[in-house]
Formats: structure tokens, C-alpha cells, sequence
């Protein structure tokens, strides 16, 4: 496809009274006469890094036997209906199933450490390294694979990586086995001591992505006369969109639509939450829903709106906190998410965990396909975005990190083929799979991470 005009940089903001907006990719952006691919805009990969914790019923030896978590066969030909992915099947183009992966670095490596496995395992998870045993500030892991992606090729955008969450992360001092509440309540690590903040309340990250320029002063008087963030900028969108052409228009338009959406959603969730009425998450702040789906939701509108506009690149998501006992009577269990996890080796009770892990899976199909509708260039949006999906805890009966469950969900830009089952070797660490895929990321110069023993092969659409 070629694009015959150029008017506007990348970088255009939209400002006023307090909003700062960057745009989708435009065709006005591209320069004449220009292959997308060959643009200085052609797409970077954009990274989602999302954890769920407690492992997954398919680790177990029941688990294993039913396939309830990957399935029977290797490759392309795969059945998802035994399995907990079986909601993503529309979407299985775009799915990269890893299976039989070990993450030993959260184990105990001292008798002291024995039974803390919990406590390790979110710190874990993207770093791939051993934390410290301690309760104090002297803390150590790792640097996060998000980060080493953000800090390389993040530096490009207004916000080099943003870190969500929809659990309770305001825990301080020592949480238990002698590990410090840090561990648990961070996925992202700048360096081995520096853990990232995480964002539990939708409004907060809404308006880093689009009020960063406001006060806190003119953020509640905007919100207490109803005003949008879209209305500081209606002069400057009407400017706009006597430069551009139809197409553009639309695509701005959608996208414009798109943040009015979500932030009058977040309006109705506050506004529902204020009544004084009994909720749900008595602790959450008011921005929060009591809906675990309609809160990942909103966060995943979040995220294909920064991706979007090219605001951010990278996200890690942590969508629940280890020995988290919420309850998720859309999965069809009653039971506790932790006490679920401890089935005790028992197949009705296996299967009742499997449930659960079903029900975190079916949220996921959204981001796909909030993905999937935004077209970029030569492809769409998840074409062009690697999302990562997994627990560095197997089977929690027994807290162990053997055969985790993790997925590979979208393009990453040809590097993931989609509608595929790799089966790793018995003893594979987890960290291979993520060396390989730092260095589809564009980190090349990696030869280690973790404690990786080597690459890992993935198919991608340049292997077909």
C-alpha cells in the first residue's frame, strides 16, 4: 500500500486546558510515494505482559491426563475442547501455546525459603531470577523482560511502559516466609532493586494516558461539570480535521469515540460506587468495578487506546495477587480463588480449579479483538502486538513451577505464526522461550536471561 501525502508528524498532541493527546497512526503521517513498511513509522512491536497467578489445573497429574490446560497434540492441529483455552478457539490464528516450560528460579533454594513459593513467584515471573529472602529494603531479582524492552526501544514514546493491576497492591513490610510484601505486589522491575508501581484504578491510568498536563485540582472540576477530556481539544480536533482526508477523519473519529467511551464508563463505575451502597470491594477505590471482567476490560480498552496512539508500547497487567481468595461467580465456582487452588489431588476438585483458570482465559478474547479492529498500516494491531499470558507457579496443590501455564497471543509483527502448539522438552526452563523472545523484540546482543540455557524455537510466518 502506498501513501501519497504527508501533513502531520508521528508526534502530533493534541493540547489544552489541562489534556495532552497523541493520535493513531494517520495516513497523513506517512511520507508520499511510501511503503508502510519502509516508513520510519512502520510499526513497532508493542508488548503486553500479563500474569495470572496459582498456576492452572492442567498442571496437575489429573490435568495432565484430560489435557485441561494445553492440548494432546503438537502443532497446528490441535482440539482446545478439553482444555481452559477453549475460549480463545475464534481466535486461535493468533495463538501460540507453550507448554511443558519450567520457572526452578521460584523454588526454594534454602530451607528457609521452603513454603514462601507465593511469595516469590510474581517477582519471578518476568525477571526469571531468584528473589532474596528478605522482609527488609535490601530486596534483589531481576530485571523484568518488559523493561529491558521499554528502556531499549520505550524512550521513543511519551511513556516508555505503564504497569495495571486489579487486586490490592497497598501492602507493605513482611508478608510472610520472610519475604518482603514487594515481592507479591510487583511484576515489573527497572533493575534487580527497583520494582515498578503498579495502577489498580482505571482513572489513574486514564488520565496519565490523556490529563498528565492537568492538576489534581482541574482533573475534579472537570469531572464535577461532566466535561470530557475531549472537550479542552474540540477546537484543535475541528483544526485537524480540515487538514486530513476522509479516511482519517474516520479513523480519528473512531478513535476519539473510542476514549469518550471509556471515560464515561469510568464516570458511571465512580459515579455507581459513590452511592454509599454496600459493594463488593469495600477497600477498592471508586474508580474500581466490583466486576473482575468489567475492570480487566476497562483496562484492556486502556491498553489498545495507548498502543493505538502510539503512547506506550509495553504493559504488564497483573490481573490477580498471589493467595488472593476473591470469588468469580461468573466462572460457575463458588469457591475461593486460593482455596480453589489447593484441590488437594482431587479430580472434582481439580476440575472445580479449572473453572477458574477457564474463566480468566474467556477475558482475554476482548483484547484480541479491540486489537484486532484497529488497522495500522499494512495490518492490524494485533498483527503487531506480542501479549504474553501466563503463571510461574504449575500445580499450586503443591506449589511447584513445573509445566506453567503460558500463551503467546498475537503477530509481534511475523515473529509468532499463530494457531500453534509447541511442546517443550522435559526440563525446559521458561526462560529460554523468553530470551527467544527478547531477541524477536529486537534485543539481540541478549545471550542470556534468567537461568536460560539456551533459545528456544518458535515458529513464526517466516518459517512457513
Amino acid at each position: 500500500m502506498y501513501i501519497t501525502k504527508k501533513h502531520l508528524s508521528r508526534r502530533t498532541v493534541l493540547r489544552g486546558m489541562g489534556v495532552s493527546m497523541t493520535l493513531p497512526l494517520l495516513d497523513a503521517m506517512v511520507p508520499a510515494r511510501t511503503l508502510w513498511a519502509q516508513t520510519a513509522q512502520s510499526s513497532p512491536t508493542r508488548l503486553a505482559a500479563i500474569e495470572m497467578v496459582h498456576g492452572s489445573a492442567g498442571a496437575t497429574k489429573v490435568g495432565l491426563a484430560k489435557n485441561l490446560w494445553s492440548p494432546a497434540e503438537a502443532g497446528s492441529n490441535f482440539d482446545l475442547t478439553p482444555t481452559s483455552l477453549l475460549p480463545l478457539e475464534s481466535l486461535r490464528e493468533h495463538v501460540t501455546i507453550i507448554s511443558n516450560t519450567d520457572v526452578r528460579n521460584a523454588e526454594a533454594f534454602t530451607a528457609p525459603e521452603t513454603g514462601g513459593d507465593h511469595f516469590r513467584s510474581s517477582a519471578t515471573f518476568l525477571t526469571q531470577e531468584h528473589p532474596k529472602q528478605t522482609e527488609g529494603s535490601d530486596i534483589h531479582v531481576g530485571t523484568s523482560m518488559d523493561q529491558l524492552y521499554a528502556q531499549r526501544f520505550g524512550q521513543e514514546t511519551p511513556i516508555p511502559s505503564m504497569q495495571l493491576c486489579v487486586e490490592n497492591i497497598n501492602q507493605s513490610g513482611g508478608c510472610a516466609y520472610g519475604y518482603t510484601c514487594v515481592y507479591t505486589d510487583s511484576l515489573s522491575w527497572a533493575s534487580p532493586t527497583e520494582p515498578l508501581p503498579l495502577i489498580r484504578d482505571p482513572r489513574v491510568a486514564f488520565e496519565q494516558l490523556f490529563g498528565a498536563g492537568a492538576t489534581g485540582e482541574e482533573r475534579r472540576e472537570r469531572r464535577l461539570a461532566s466535561r470530557s477530556v475531549l472537550d479542552a481539544i474540540a477546537g484543535r480536533v475541528a483544526e485537524l480535521e480540515r487538514r486530513i482526508g476522509p479516511a482519517d477523519r474516520r479513523r480519528l473519529d473512531q478513535y476519539l469515540t473510542n476514549v469518550r467511551e471509556i471515560e464515561r464508563r469510568i464516570g458511571m463505575v465512580e459515579a455507581r460506587n459513590s452511592t454509599g451502597e454496600s459493594r463488593e470491594l469495600p477497600e477498592a477505590p471508586a474508580g474500581v468495578p466490583d466486576s473482575f471482567r468489567e475492570h480487566t476490560e476497562m483496562m484492556f480498552d486502556l491498553q489498545a487506546l495507548a498502543f493505538e496512539s502510539d503512547m506506550t508500547r509495553v504493559f504488564s497487567f497483573k490481573m490477580s495477587r498471589d493467595s488472593s481468595g476473591r470469588v468469580f461467580p461468573e466462572s460457575g465456582s463458588e469457591k475461593g480463588f486460593h482455596p480453589a487452588s489447593h484441590h488437594g489431588a482431587l479430580e472434582e476438585e481439580i476440575l472445580e480449579f479449572q473453572k477458574i483458570n477457564t474463566y480468566h482465559v474467556s477475558t482475554l478474547p476482548y483484547l484480541l479483538d479491540r486489537l484486532k479492529d484497529v488497522q495500522e498500516g499494512d495490518g492490524t494491531l494485533l498483527e503487531k502486538t506480542m501479549i504474553i499470558y501466563g503463571s510461574p507457579m504449575g500445580d499450586p496443590n503443591v506449589h511447584n513451577h513445573r509445566r506453567v501455564p503460558f500463551l503467546l497471543l498475537g503477530g509481534a509483527n511475523g515473529k509468532l505464526k499463530g494457531n500453534m502448539h509447541v511442546k517443550a522438552p522435559d526440563g525446559t526452563p521458561l526462560a529460554n522461550v523468553m530470551l527467544t523472545l527478547l531477541h524477536d523484540l529486537g534485543l539481540d546482543d541478549m545471550k542470556s536471561f534468567g537461568d536460560s540455557t539456551g533459545e528456544f524455537t518458535l515458529p513464526s510466518t517466516r518459517s512457513v
